[in-house]
């Protein structure tokens, strides 16, 4: 084959004939791009790409930066709403936030003969010398992957223990894979009867909804805030402190309660960070966990006019070098925030940085959305930006 694009031709020249529709690639694009940034690493089987607008709100004020956020989206007023949230923290005198936690996981799932020797193997793991046996092992599998700590569950005579690890500027569920599996050999030679069922036994959890993520954190956990002045409320936000206040207690708070939710006390965490997600090359399924998130909104200030409002987010799952972020138009897009690649002086900075940048994001989100409920707005905005004028015209 010439060129992978040829290759890319062919094989659509050979579905076409087998669809319902056979012209139906045709408004698919697959000339132009660089395929080889593709084979091998982000898509087998490629028939073509799908371009998403891409949308940039800001600027947003954050630890004394500022960021132009790229957001990949189709839903309207999504950006704009987002940008007005970006405007009125800068008004503000901008957002500040935190780490709190950085380690991507994995569990796996292991089977003893008996509930007492998987109790035995379970005592060990959490001794110090099993752990630092184990950790040995784990962190020679790699330069930057070091084992944090294990969290073991025990059901029956089945095992549950999940790794948590540093993985540097990378997502790093390959990385924490390897180092598992080579744990759980060093697992089997002190424990010979001990059987691997999964390396990974839903115990992690990746890309499901899960309270252990909600509670013990998965990949970045971070913490956002900000402080907005009545004025800002009023002009900007179009509404009122304690209006704000009441909606964000009864929708986000007892409305997430009353809907069971885990990890869902927001009004729409998910948007910003499959917005941000798409565009930066992370992995759109881990949208799932990583939107956990809880917002916060209080009175303050003498008067108790202004707004103080908070974003607590423990599992956003993100990197700045692998996977999807190693294609042209997502990395410039990780550019957009200076953290594309990983980061030469301190290894992993990136990645935490675009963590931050996305639970202000987030808060920013929140701020507008919320602003817009309170004040009655959101069907008459979406009404104006987010309406298929297409479809209607049809």
């Amino acid at each position: 084959m010439e060129t992978p694009e040829r290759g890319v031709a062919i094989r659509r020249q050979m579905i076409s004939s087998k669809l319902p529709c056979p012209s139906a690639l045709a408004s698919l694009p697959y000339v132009g791009y660089d395929y080889s940034k593709v084979i091998g690493t982000c898509c087998e089987n490629v028939i073509g790409y799908v371009p998403v607008p891409v949308g940039v709100a800001g600027p947003l004020h954050l630890d004394g930066k500022q960021f132009q956020v790229p957001m990949a989206t189709t839903e309207g007023c999504l950006v704009a709403s987002t940008n007005r949230g970006c405007r009125a923290i800068a008004l503000a005198g901008g957002a500040s936030s935190r780490i709190l936690a950085d380690s991507m996981t994995r569990g796996p799932v292991v089977r003893l003969p008996s509930a007492c020797s998987a109790a035995e193997v379970r005592a060990w793991l959490e001794s110090t010398d099993g752990f630092q046996a184990v950790k040995e092992a784990f962190d020679n599998t790699s330069r930057f992957a070091r084992l944090q700590r294990l969290l073991v569950g025990l059901a029956g005579r089945n095992l549950y223990i999940r790794f948590h690890a540093t993985t540097g500027d990378a997502m790093g569920m390959n990385m924490i894979s390897k180092g598992t599996e080579q744990a759980l050999g060093l697992l089997q030679q002190h424990f010979p009867e001990l059987q691997v069922v999964a390396v990974s036994g839903n115990f992690c959890t990746d890309k499901k909804p899960a309270a252990i993520n909600w509670i013990e954190g998965r990949g970045k956990s971070a913490v956002c805030e900000a402080t907005i002045p009545s004025k800002v409320v009023q002009e900007v936000l179009k509404t009122t402190t304690a209006a704000l206040v009441e909606v964000n207690i009864q929708k986000n708070l007892v409305g997430s309660a009353m809907a069971g939710s885990i990890g869902g006390f927001n009004a729409h965490a998910a948007n910003l960070v499959a917005a941000i997600y798409i565009a930066c090359g992370q992995d759109p399924a881990q949208a799932v966990g990583s939107s956990n998130c809880i917002t916060l909104m209080e009175p303050s200030g003498p008067m108790g006019e202004d707004l103080y409002i908070s974003c607590t987010m423990p599992s956003i799952e993100l990197g700045t070098v692998g996977g999807g972020t190693n294609l042209p138009p997502q990395q410039a897009c990780l550019q957009m925030l200076g953290v594309q690649g990983a980061s030469q002086d301190h290894p992993g900075e990136n990645a935490r940085q675009l963590a931050r940048v996305v639970c202000a994001t987030v808060l920013a989100g929140e701020l507008s959305l919320m602003s817009a409920l309170a004040a009655g707005h959101l069907v008459k905005s979406h009404m104006t930006h987010n309406r298929s004028k297409v479809n209607l015209q049809n």
